[in-house]
C-alpha cells in the first residue's frame, strides 16, 4: 500500500513539473530560475551547474514524453556544448570566443531578464486608474460662438471703394518745376536792379524775361518777386508804397539801407 502512494507521489511531482514548464515563457526564463536556486549574484553563477540543472529539467521533462518546444531543446544543445567547453582545455587552433566568454554572456542576459522583471514588477505594482484612483467626472463641452459685426459709414464705404479703384492706376505725383519761379531768384534778380533804378517803378517791370505773359508762370514771378520786395523792405534796401486799393505796387532802391 505504501509502494501505491509512493508512486502516486512521484506521478504528482511530475505532473507538478509539467505545470511550470508551461508556466515559463521560454528557455531563458527557466535558466533564470533555475540560478535563482543557487543564492548567488546573477553575475557569479555557476554555469556548469545551471547548464547541469536545465540539462536535467529537460530529461525529466521528455521521460514524461512531452513535447517541448523547439528553443527549449536548442538551448539544451546550447549548454551542452557550452559545458564541454568549459570543462574541456582550449583548443589554441580554434577561432570564436572561449567557454568562458559564452558563460560571461549567458550570465550577462539573465541579469538583464532580471532587470527587466524587476522594472515590470514596479510598474504593475504602480497605483493603477480605476482601481486605486479614479479620474473626474466627464468635463462639460463649452461651445464658443465667434460672430462678427463691421460697422462702417457711407463714407468709409465710398473710401475703400475709390482705393479699390485707383490702386492700379496710382501714380506718384511729378511736380513741374519749369513753371515755378524761386524766391531765391526774385531776391537775387531785386537786388542787383533796386539799386540802379531811384525812380519809383511798377513791380511787374522788375518780372524777368518770358514771365510777363499771363498764366502760371505770371502768376509764380509775380508771387516771388512780390514776396522778395518785402523781404527787401524789410532789410531797408527797397521802399515800396500803393496810391489806392488793387493799384500798382511801386518800388524804388534805397542807397542807405
Amino acid at each position: 500500500m505504501s509502494d501505491d502512494w509512493d508512486n502516486i507521489d512521484d506521478r504528482r511531482a511530475a505532473e507538478a513539473l509539467i505545470v511550470d514548464v508551461d508556466g515559463f515563457e521560454g528557455p531563458l526564463d527557466l535558466l533564470l530560475t533555475l540560478s535563482r536556486s543557487q543564492k548567488v549574484d546573477l553575475r557569479r553563477v555557476s554555469v556548469l551547474q545551471l547548464s547541469e540543472q536545465y540539462l536535467n529539467f529537460i530529461e525529466q521533462a521528455r521521460s514524461l514524453r512531452i513535447e517541448l518546444a523547439a528553443d527549449y531543446l536548442v538551448m539544451a544543445a546550447w549548454l551542452a556544448y557550452l559545458k564541454s567547453r568549459l570543462l574541456l582545455p582550449p583548443d589554441p587552433a580554434e577561432d570564436g570566443p572561449s567557454g568562458e566568454d559564452l558563460a560571461a554572456h549567458l550570465a550577462w542576459q539573465l541579469e538583464r531578464l532580471q532587470a527587466m522583471r524587476d522594472v515590470a514588477a514596479r510598474l504593475m505594482g504602480r497605483d493603477q486608474k480605476g482601481r486605486d484612483f479614479f479620474v473626474r467626472g466627464q468635463p462639460e463641452a463649452v461651445a464658443i460662438t465667434r460672430k462678427t459685426e463691421t460697422q462702417a459709414s457711407l463714407l468709409d464705404l465710398m473710401r475703400a471703394y475709390a482705393r479699390l479703384r485707383t490702386r492700379d492706376e496710382f501714380r506718384p505725383y511729378a511736380f513741374n518745376r519749369s513753371d515755378i519761379y524761386a524766391l531765391e531768384a526774385a531776391l537775387e534778380r531785386l537786388a542787383r536792379l533796386l539799386p540802379v533804378s531811384q525812380d519809383w517803378a511798377s513791380l511787374q517791370q522788375f518780372l524777368p524775361e518770358g514771365w510777363g505773359k499771363a498764366g502760371q508762370r505770371r502768376r509764380s514771378a509775380l508771387a516771388s518777386t512780390f514776396a522778395a520786395s518785402l523781404e527787401l523792405a524789410k532789410q531797408g534796401k527797397v521802399e515800396m508804397r500803393q496810391a489806392d486799393a488793387f493799384a500798382p505796387v511801386q518800388l524804388r532802391g534805397r542807397e542807405t539801407p
